[in-house]
């Protein structure tokens, strides 16, 4: 079984090693890193992991805060172990589609950027509509979209009025970027977080204005 295991760790030489030791001792191995954040003193890092049938996700929690100035901000199952799909790659599959390329984008970019869901969403002469999901997005669609059209990628409210109960329920975290058009936007959403950090956005906006100019 494969965990996505964020954590925040001291940035200083040594601290990743323990980490990984730390882990290694009940018996979890890292299979990929990448670094979501670094300030001055801690970073902010994604761990794939993968632990043997019948171990307790818990006792990954356990091992890594039992280290000085280490914290787990979440872990939550993780299906694409390889990782093979990254933003070059999802950019290359967009861009090869032979027919609707949103479709690809949206299934693709749940495991590019590590979220339970994507969307994509415009707004219309009668209104904000639905144009593709991938698997997983809830069935409970929003009635109205206040923040379109949208200017620049930014994290949503979670708990604004729009957002539909099921989903607030789920504690979903969302975030939206202008998907080539300012009428479009790729919206992405975590359900139980973790809340998306600045970097992540950023990373968003970045891929969804790539994606955009192939789209037009």
């Amino acid at each position: 079984m494969s965990y996505l295991l964020r954590v925040q760790l001291p940035d200083r030489p040594g601290s990743l090693g323990a980490l990984a030791l730390a882990l290694g001792s009940v018996g979890a191995d890292i299979i990929s890193l990448d670094v979501v954040e670094r300030y001055s003193d801690y970073a902010v890092d994604d761990l794939v992991v993968e632990m043997a049938p019948g171990s307790l996700p818990d006792t990954l929690i356990t091992a890594a805060e039992r280290l000085e100035g280490v914290s787990v901000d979440s872990i939550r199952p993780y299906a694409d172990m390889l990782d093979t799909h990254r933003e070059l790659e999802l950019i290359d599959q967009v861009a090869m589609a032979s027919s609707d390329r949103i479709q690809v984008l949206v299934d693709g970019a749940p495991s590019v950027l590590r979220v339970g869901w994507a969307a994509v969403v415009a707004e219309g002469p009668h209104g904000t509509y639905l144009v593709a999901t991938s698997s997983g997005a809830p069935e409970t669609r929003p009635k109205e979209l206040p923040w379109m059209p949208l200017k620049k990628p930014l994290m949503l409210d979670q708990e604004a009025e729009w957002v539909p109960g099921p989903w607030k329920d789920m504690a979903t975290s969302l975030v939206a970027a202008p998907l080539g058009q300012k009428e479009m936007a790729l919206v992405l959403g975590r359900p139980g977080g973790p809340d998306f950090r600045p970097s992540e956005v950023a990373r968003l906006g970045y891929l969804a204005g790539i994606i955009g100019t192939i789209l037009l």
